[in-house]
């Protein structure tokens, strides 16, 4: 217990704000102590205290204040907003801005929320934290997120946002550690991201490293944890009874008799002698826990004239697959020096190194445990044919095709040796008194990709399988030359900040491939050092090939920023880019931006407002994340017998692909911050509309009986994205936050060059892109019941010659007549739902107290759909297993369902036609992340003073609540033929400061 002071006397006092009005709720603490109170709802404190002690007086928000007691005995204290969260400067792209000054619509995340998410790939942490970012998990090892920024704006580059790590651009930040990144900044909207070019049309993730700090003492810090991957969500198939059951309610004979073969190869079952006894779940047998570890040791620290930070980094994923090399493993290097050589040049430069092995299982041990019949068990002793591993085979029942997912993972080797290093250089030369500013910076990414797949000879029974091995060497060079001045200088209550540079990039990259079989000696486990081409005595020829490509762009940028008087903001960007890539050179692009700080004006008078800015944009770019284009008719080679003589000519090729336009992506963005009452609570809202024009389109041309690609499309992605932040300090030892966001989005297609829809999926689960709906929509019949008896097929309202064509029977689904012309045609397709989500939302919530800190966050998305293929499938084989919630759901006589077909139906082609029975609700919510740390702060051990220790145990995805039949609803491209499973990690971690 701590002791007063010998000399305590009653000091009291009032606090106002810089208004001078009441301020409630503010801590008062005797500095040094946990001795406290805080001001009642006048202003007022009462407090003991020491002549020798000081107050230290705080409130979220705005600046402390300390008060030596001395001999008063009445202490009153005005307190002053603290700015500096406003005045807080972001990096934007060829340079910074204060987060008041901007105009644009940008979110960042810090490394303390980074660090929260145990995952090889840090996109994963952005997930329910920033509103408009769409983030779609994959449980892979080592495999990233999908990102998407506001939406699609391409048919065909995709929707994945340009990645800037330090000034170098690249397509994904799979190489890079977590632990290394001090900042995330997604640039959302046209005006923020148009600095960059044609690069930035789907945004822009801004990620700036870690750096050491000037005047900083050499510190040290490991982190680390480890955990395990538990899958969760387990799609429930059908077991033995469900499925006998299902096999003689189709009436199918041949099935029935399989069940009768496994009866006789497996024996009765002692429960139920009409099973056989075996009665496999398949996800439970290939499957199991997985560990997940994370290693990093930096070193920092920096004098008066120079700042480094170097370190490095370990991190390992097993994966969730058993009896296979499932796995992650990367190795990371880095340093990053800072240093002022002369009072007018900085220089410096980092280097990240990554060397990454991934061992891809074969996916298909997921759909063949979808489709696997439970009365088969994974190994088999009467199989004697099976080699070199006595696995069962289906086939051997009677089955088509083995059904065993064991011989997809015991017999294929998938191997990915990943290398990269990241490089950047820079000088930056101060000019007419610090005003004007030049810098010269450039960046390389070398990347080396070894991918080497092996297909192990085996028998399984039935089939000799010969081995076969395929291996592709890619390797790209990416440089970056940028240049550009800065221009800085206030005069008055003028402000402006000017910028005009030039950039260079060029990408370069080669690929070599290969792929041969019946390896000689034959490859097997143990024996890995044959794992060779050399060794193969039947190449595939046409497995050959060595492709590569090289491009280069030319950009010239300006962009100006004015500030005057800290109420009106002047944003602008242009841009030129060129390339050799199309047939249209050069585009010019520009944006500009506009804001106003009202809470600065002297009419505004609103004490529960202090900061409030209004502002828009408007800006465009152009797109280059496509297909190149001939441009031009073709002459292809070929040959022909003349004369009894092969002869080698050309043929003109008359079609041919002409992108005469740039893509161009134009949007308008408006929204408004806000920081209310006593800066506890911010609000950020954005609204956007962005427009995506001279889309490239594939379109059949008259005549010719050919596809070629047009500029002639265009789409829109159109939202509203909130977020809301409550902050508050309840005393000195404890202080809480509160918050979430929540974005809509609207995606529809504006333009295909005259067609009204535009084909895409497979002919059998159809997709559509149809004017003022969304791209690659879900399109098919809509359900509305089941036929529960004959009367209700005979005024169904088709016609009786439709029935009796297609065998309508009680049981089968009835699809919905949409023009009434009493058949059910092409004509009576629908759009069935999007894979892009109407909303997406998340929330979360903490507290501090003492030396505990807790963390909760919570997501989910809405408003999307998912085609449940895997249950479509059965289109192409129907002797297989179903999964539970089907098996329980049948139609079983009149008034069983009214949603799904019977065990007959489901096996014939009515009930098989794309429809809504296939597409699924996918929304979802879902507690994100729970972590809870430690802090052993100035502790001594043996009279040793411990260093800075926390203990932090982390539970990422514990629980997800949906509706959809699958293992998870997050399925990247909205068609679910099985996808990885998204496991929960629990993790226990450890981070020591020296």
């Amino acid at each position: 217990m701590q002791q007063l002071t010998a000399q305590q006397s009653t000091v009291t006092g009032n606090v106002t704000d810089q208004n001078g009005e009441s301020f409630p709720g503010v801590t008062i603490q005797i500095n040094g102590t946990t001795r406290g109170t805080v001001t009642d709802v006048d202003g007022n404190y009462s407090i003991e205290a020491g002549s020798e002690e000081v107050l230290v007086f705080s409130f979220v928000g705005f600046t402390k204040v300390q008060r030596a007691v001395g001999n008063q005995s009445v202490i009153n204290v005005s307190m002053e907003e603290d700015t500096q969260s406003l005045d807080e400067v972001l990096v934007i792209g060829y340079g910074t801005q204060r987060e008041r000054d901007l105009t644009s619509a940008i979110s960042t995340v810090k490394a303390d929320d980074i660090a929260k998410t145990p995952n090889a790939q840090a996109m994963q942490s952005l997930q329910g934290r920033v509103a408009g970012v769409q983030i779609v998990s994959n449980g892979a090892p080592g495999a990233g997120p999908t990102v998407r920024v506001r939406g699609i704006g391409s048919f065909e580059g995709g929707a994945a946002p340009l990645y800037v790590v330090d000034g170098m651009f690249l397509d994904n930040i799979d190489f890079l550690s977590p632990n290394d990144i001090e900042t995330i900044s997604v640039l959302k909207d046209a005006s923020a991201a148009a600095i960059y070019g044609v690069r930035a049309a789907n945004g822009v993730v801004l990620i700036e490293t870690k750096t050491g700090s000037y005047n900083q003492k050499g510190e040290i810090v490991y982190d680390g944890y480890y955990g395990v991957q538990n899958p969760q969500n387990v799609l429930q198939m059908a077991n033995t009874q469900q499925y006998v059951n299902y096999v003689n309610e189709t009436g199918a004979a041949a099935d029935m008799q399989f069940v009768q073969n496994a009866i006789q190869r497996y024996g009765r079952s002692r429960i139920d002698p009409n099973l056989p006894d075996v009665n496999t779940d398949w996800f439970s047998e290939i499957m199991s826990p997985a560990a997940i570890q994370n290693h990093s040791l930096s070193f920092n620290g920096g004098n008066e004239t120079t700042r480094f930070s170097l370190g490095g980094s370990y991190f390992d994923q097993k994966g969730l697959l058993n009896n296979t090399r499932n796995e992650y493993k990367r190795l990371n290097f880095r340093v990053k020096l800072d240093s002022d050589i002369k009072d007018w040049l900085n220089v410096g430069g980092n280097l990240n190194i990554s060397t990454a092995q991934q061992f891809n299982a074969d996916n298909g041990a997921w759909f063949t445990g979808y489709f696997a019949v439970p009365i088969q068990p994974a190994f088999d002793p009467g199989n004697v044919g099976a080699s070199p591993i006595g696995l069962s085979n289906a086939q051997q029942l009677g089955y088509r095709s083995p059904q065993n997912p064991f011989y997809a993972l015991e017999y294929n080797d998938n191997r990915n040796d990943i290398s990269k290093v990241l490089g950047n250089f820079y000088a930056e030369a101060r000019i007419l008194d610090d005003k004007l500013t030049f810098r010269t910076q450039y960046n390389y990414n070398i990347t080396s990709l070894r991918n080497r797949s092996v297909s192990l000879p085996y028998n399984d029974g039935v089939t000799e399988r010969l081995s076969a091995l395929g291996r592709r060497n890619s390797s790209s060079f990416d440089q970056i030359l940028d240049n550009f001045l800065t221009y800085r200088n206030n005069f008055g209550k003028h402000n402006i900040t000017a910028v005009l540079g030039q950039s260079f990039r060029s990408e370069t990259g080669e690929s070599l491939f290969a792929r041969g079989a019946n390896l000689n000696p034959s490859p097997g486990r143990d024996n890995e050092q044959f794992w060779y081409l050399s060794n193969s005595t039947d190449f595939d020829l046409n497995g050959i090939g060595d492709s590569g490509y090289n491009l280069f762009f030319l950009s010239y940028f300006s962009r100006v920023a004015y500030n005057y008087d800290d109420k009106y903001l002047l944003y602008g960007t242009f841009r030129r880019d060129g390339n050799n890539k199309f047939q249209e050179k050069w585009g010019n692009f520009a944006t500009f931006g506009a804001g106003w700080v009202i809470s600065e004006e002297s009419f505004f008078n609103v004490p529960a407002i202090n900061f409030l800015k209004l502002r828009g944009s408007w800006g465009q770019l152009g797109n280059d994340g496509i297909r190149q284009a001939v441009g031009a008719p073709t002459l292809n080679e070929t040959t022909a017998a003349i004369d009894n003589t092969l002869r080698i000519g050309r043929r003109l090729n008359p079609t041919f692909d002409l992108i005469d336009r740039w893509e161009t992506t134009v949007e308008t963005n408006i929204g408004f911050n806000a920081r209310m009452f006593r800066d506890r609570l911010s609000i950020d809202a954005d609204y956007f509309v962005r427009d995506t024009r001279n889309l490239s389109v594939v379109i059949i041309p008259p005549v010719i009986r050919a596809s070629e690609r047009r500029s002639v499309g265009s789409i829109r992605n159109e939202g509203l994205e909130i977020s809301l932040n409550w902050r508050d300090n309840i005393t000195n030892d404890f202080s809480y936050y509160v918050g979430g966001n929540i974005a809509t989005l609207n995606n529809s297609v504006l333009g295909l060059g005259g067609p009204d829809g535009l084909d895409g999926g497979s002919a059998e689960f159809r997709q559509r892109s149809i004017i003022g709906m969304p791209f690659q929509a879900f399109y098919g019949y809509e359900v509305v019941g089941v036929f529960q008896n004959q009367a209700d097929i005979d005024n169904s309202g088709y016609s009786s010659e439709f029935i009796q064509n297609n065998n309508l029977q009680p049981g089968d689904l009835i699809f919905k007549d949409q023009n009434g012309d009493g058949v059910i045609n092409d004509e009576d397709r629908v759009v069935l739902g999007s894979y892009l989500p109407k909303l997406t939302f998340g929330a979360n919530f903490g507290f501090t107290y003492k030396n505990w800190d807790f963390s909760a966050l919570f997501q989910g998305q809405s408003g999307f759909s998912i085609l449940n293929r895997k249950r479509g499938e059965i289109i192409f084989t129907n002797d297989t297993n179903i999964d539970a919630d089907l098996a329980n759901n049948l139609w079983r006589g009149e008034g069983t369902s009214n949603a799904y077909p019977s065990a007959s139906g489901l096996r014939r082609g009515w009930n098989q036609n794309m429809s809504d029975f296939f597409v699924e609700d996918g929304s979802y919510w879902r507690i994100q992340n729970v972590r809870l740390t430690y802090s052993i702060i100035d502790r001594e051990i043996f009279g040793v003073k411990m260093p800075r220790t926390a203990v932090t145990v982390t539970a990422e995805r514990p629980l997800t609540v949906f509706d959809y039949n699958g293992f998870n609803p997050e399925v990247a491209n909205g068609i679910d033929r099985q996808v990885y499973p998204i496991p929960a990690i629990y993790t226990l971690g450890l981070n020591i400061k020296l």
